[in-house]
């Protein structure tokens, strides 16, 4: 049998890896080494959880409530930097603030600084102990202490928020559910499923893990990025519907196969779609955080940056090898597959004098096998209407009963084969 490592596809040299990527000809083998995303996707998810679990989050002061105080970045003495603020806030307050940001550019630049609950004191005294340090200016371009204004946040709004949130999940989850399974079939719906469930929880994971603050923005972006996730998942399944259309009556490939040939013609589409859209986010949070200073931008994008990530991966490298795990639980796609692994065993026996011959047969990946499959399908399925339709077509012979026959017996209207005399 001749070694397919050789690398050729009906006599043809493979190409370069990125020609094959671009090409999608089947060249990577995901499917086949599902075991490894398996466990790899499998530890990542339990660590995640166990990060939630155990250490939480970081929630901010929209969700714990807290206090908020404002004033312009500009002072009688120049520019105002948010370390220099984080600085006064721990002399007077005696802790760290939860966080201190610029918000705006230019002259309506203003620092914002949030901290944890405070009494009127401790408010009264941080604010005489900023302007004594900074002397904000007011609106008429004066130093006033009527600049800097605080307001008190409640976590009651947070709470609002995220559990719209969770409701607005579980309606997704359930609307993608029926969809998924109306659309495609039960099992790519439980497939789709398992990777958007793997996308919120490794997302709110490393959140967990490396400590970033969860805000509001950061809950609706989580929302956003299932969309973009499932239509990842979506055009795999579709070219895997493609692929395996009349799979059981061919011998070509399995269904492991050609879900892995979808991967392959899909996979330069995903990785073209996932960075086009993590440009965007990055440029969010650039203009959002180095630019405009608004700290409710850079966690939106970095949620989205975050999903957009684990999105694209768990569409690839998880929803179809599970799809073929649970395919392959049918009784009738583990038949096929075994007459697809004789009819190799023949081809191979066939083609021990000529190495050449047996590749070709062997060969799962060769995009004119796809074609030459789905003629021939169409080519049965022709095949199958041609006697109902030869039936309707057939000519009467003798003179068909209920037709006019002229003096030679032939039905009026057909040529006699001889030519009038003139």
């Amino acid at each position: 049998m001749a070694d397919r490592s050789a690398g050729t596809t009906a006599g043809k040299p493979r190409g370069s890896t990125l020609s094959r990527l671009y090409t999608g000809t089947g060249a990577f083998d995901i499917v086949g080494k599902r075991k490894i995303w398996y466990v790899t996707f499998g530890a990542l998810v339990l660590i995640c959880l166990l990060s939630i679990v155990l250490r939480g989050f970081n929630l901010g002061i929209d969700f714990t409530g807290g206090t908020k105080i404002q004033f312009s970045a500009t002072g009688a003495a120049g520019p105002i930097s948010t370390q220099q603020v984080s600085d006064v806030y721990q002399r007077s307050v005696g802790q760290e603030p939860a966080s201190v940001q610029v918000a705006g550019s230019g002259a309506s630049a203003t620092i914002q600084l949030r901290s944890e609950p405070i009494d009127q004191a401790q408010t009264l005294a941080l604010k005489d102990a900023l302007f004594a340090a900074f002397q904000p200016l007011g609106p008429d371009g004066t130093p006033s202490p009527q600049a800097i204004s605080d307001s008190a946040v409640s976590g009651i709004w947070g709470g609002q928020i995220t559990r719209q949130a969770v409701i607005a999940l579980a309606v997704f989850l359930v609307l993608v559910t029926l969809f998924l399974a109306f659309y495609f079939e039960r099992a790519m719906a439980v497939a789709a499923l398992v990777a958007l469930l793997h996308d919120v929880i490794v997302t709110a994971g490393i959140y967990s893990i490396i400590g970033f603050e969860v805000t509001p923005a950061t809950v609706i972006g989580l929302l956003t990025i299932l969309g973009f996730s499932l239509y990842d998942t979506v055009v795999v399944f579709d070219k895997v519907r493609e692929n395996v259309r009349g799979l059981l009556g061919l011998t070509r490939r399995t269904y492991g196969e050609a879900a892995n040939l979808a991967l392959n013609q899909t996979l330069m589409r995903s990785i073209n779609t996932s960075l086009i859209a993590v440009l965007p986010v990055l440029g969010l949070m650039v203009v959002g955080v180095g630019l405009l200073g608004v700290g409710t931008l850079a966690d939106l994008a970095l949620v989205q940056l975050v999903g957009i990530v684990a999105g694209a991966l768990s569409s690839l490298l998880l929803a179809t090898p599970l799809l073929v795990d649970l395919k392959m639980r049918d009784p009738r796609f583990r038949k096929q597959a075994e007459r697809v692994k004789a009819r190799r065993a023949r081809a191979a026996r066939a083609g021990t004098s000529d190495g050449s011959a047996a590749a070709d047969e062997l060969d799962a990946t060769d995009e004119e096998s796809v074609a030459a499959d789905l003629r021939r399908e169409r080519a049965v399925a022709a095949a199958a209407g041609t006697p109902a339709r030869a039936q309707r077509r057939r000519r009467p012979q003798g003179g068909g009963a209920g037709r006019p026959t002229g003096k030679s017996g032939r039905p009026t209207g057909q040529p006699s084969g001889k030519q009038r005399r003139r």
